[in-house]
């Protein structure tokens, strides 16, 4: 584990840990291992490559160290035999490397205390409170957060005022709810900045933005009560601390696997839906700003300075990657990583490191080094006979790395390429020696810009959405009756730029004729309805989808009726 480093050098070094004991490796630009460092645990200066100090701590398992580099924390499990005299928790002053305080905490997932930036304040969870710290003084609580059953928090990025979001789950027929407060106004009815509230969550997912002016929550059921999704449910909300809240809606019905904020706070990407999956980005009113259409992908990967992102399948996908210039909205470089666990950017902005990692995986273990155009600059295999466990980039601070232009070039690499194994479908016996057709099992959607289609209006409720969509089916409906209503009017000549299947309200004269003609727009419009029930996340029946699928065959009827043929 890695302090942040403030000091610029023209390499980095990266963390591997396995089977075969803990090392570094120095790079890029040269790949080498640094036999200074001995290949267990101790405690290391990465600046003059000396022994600090070595713990006698054999079962600890967790380790962090506080933004500031002043503090070590170590977490050693619980066990049933566990001695109450010993603790769990164990907090070390790095000057002196003397332990100055220890505490208790069973649970795993949340023994890891909650820095802000400046070491000012920290907070733990601690029966169902946030206990608050300050000074890294943890022998007197300063401050308490006290709701029924908290579950989760998670502490704000960046300067005061420091900001912290809970969330409590529901009991007893109550909604589970997030709280966004300001520190340390916990008191009061009115105390909280906002507040969200859902009936369907087992757990959440708090996700500040960078300038703490926002919250993004992926709420969770373990079970989907429709059946439509093994994943469960979710959905996405978003919480601003100006007390501003909605749902995000997602165009694609499924799970949401991935969602990431850029750096500039500004804008979040969302990764969704039954395979293969789309990927959104939305702005703070949570309107679509660009989709990348659909793809086999499950994660995505913002760099440190935001204007590149990464779209990757990774885990039980093939490791397809996409590196996207989000300033330009145009593709960089499609590179493949097979079997990845584990991606991390470079705090340069530009190198990429991935690894395949035990126990996610015990076989093919190894890392990369990418450039995000899509060369490998370094690769190791690990031996058959060993494990790579953890690999991890040396941090740096924020600004460290100015921002570069971006290049679309891929550079020079004296590891040859890999080219992805192409795997052939299965063809069953009866058809092997038939012509093989370009049928698809998914319909592909291709990327498109969203900017012209969102609105500059605030995010509107399910509610508001219903209402407008009553409101343009009666509109419609309206001036439909008026064309059938008036034959004698001469139709209005449609502008050229007018789309395909916009319905034409001209009258051909011949009763038979007209009568087919209203009868096609009435399936048409019933197709419209259907598709913008599907776009709110209503799963459509079978008989449904195959309406939808006929609109082509029926506009195209529609335009030769009236033209006459």
């Amino acid at each position: 584990f890695f302090p942040a480093n403030n000091c610029c050098s023209f390499y980095f070094i990266s963390l591997v840990r396995g089977s075969e004991g803990l090392y570094m490796v120095n790079g890029p630009p040269h790949f080498t291992e640094s036999t200074v460092f001995p290949r267990y645990v101790n405690i290391i200066s990465v600046t003059n490559k000396g022994l600090l100090h070595s713990f006698d701590l054999p079962k600890a398992v967790c380790l962090e160290f506080s933004p500031k580099n002043t503090v070590l924390a170590t977490w050693q499990p619980y066990t049933s035999n566990w001695p109450s005299w010993i603790p769990t928790y164990n907090f070390y002053d790095v000057k002196t490397w003397a332990c100055f305080c220890n505490l208790s905490s069973r649970k795993n997932a949340t023994w890891c205390p909650s820095w802000s930036e400046d070491e000012t304040l920290c907070a733990r969870n601690v029966n169902n409170e946030v206990h608050f710290f300050e000074n890294n003084n943890f022998n007197t609580i300063a401050n308490k957060l006290h709701l029924q059953k908290i579950n989760d928090f998670v502490l704000s990025p960046g300067p005061q005022p420091y900001k912290v979001a809970v969330y409590v789950p529901g009991s007893k027929g109550a909604p589970s709810f997030v709280r966004l407060y300001q520190y340390p106004n916990f008191a009061g009815p009115h105390a909280a900045l906002a507040n969200k509230s859902f009936f369907k969550a087992d757990k959440v997912t708090m996700l500040w933005n960078k300038k703490a002016t926002a919250v993004l929550v992926i709420a969770s059921t373990e079970v989907d009560k429709t059946g439509a999704s093994y994943y469960g449910e979710q959905t996405l909300h978003y919480i601003a601390t100006n007390g501003e809240s909605a749902v995000v809606q997602l165009p694609k019905n499924g799970p949401i696997y991935d969602v990431v904020w850029n750096s500039s706070s500004t804008e979040f990407c969302a990764v969704y839906g039954f395979m293969p999956a789309k990927a959104t980005i939305f702005n703070l009113r949570c309107d679509p700003v660009f989709d990348f259409g659909t793809g086999p992908r499950n994660a995505a990967y913002y760099s440190p300075h935001g204007h590149i992102l990464v779209l990757a399948g990774f885990g039980n996908l093939r490791g397809q990657m996409e590196v996207w210039d989000v300033k330009n909205y145009k593709l960089i470089s499609k590179p493949v990583a097979s079997d990845s666990t584990y991606f991390a950017w470079c705090p340069d902005g530009e190198h990429i490191l991935t690894a395949t990692c035990a126990p996610r995986l015990r076989v093919n273990n190894g890392y990369k080094i990418w450039h995000y155009t899509g060369s490998i600059l370094h690769k190791y295999d690990v031996p058959s006979n060993a494990e790579l466990w953890q690999v991890s980039w040396q941090p740096f601070l924020d600004g460290v790395f100015p921002a570069k232009t971006i290049t679309y070039q891929a550079v020079p690499s004296e590891v040859p390429s890999e080219e992805p194994k192409v795997a052939t479908a299965y063809r069953p016996p009866a058809l092997r020696n038939k012509p093989i057709t370009n049928s698809k099992l998914h319909e592909e959607e291709p990327p498109q810009n969203m900017k012209s289609q969102s609105g500059n209006d605030k995010p509107l409720s399910k509610t508001a959405l219903k209402n407008q969509r009553k409101h343009e089916a009666k509109k419609a409906a309206k001036q439909e009756a008026r064309s059938d209503k008036s034959p004698d009017l001469a139709p209005t000549p449609a502008p050229q730029s007018t789309p395909r299947n916009t319905i034409s309200q001209s009258i051909s004269g011949d009763p038979e004729i007209d009568k087919k003609i209203k009868n096609l727009k009435k399936k048409l419009k019933a197709i419209e309805q259907l598709k913008e029930q599907a776009a709110t996340g209503k799963q459509l029946e079978k008989n449904q989808l195959e309406k939808i699928q006929k609109e082509t065959a029926l506009l195209q009827e529609l335009e030769d009726l009236e033209l006459g043929i």
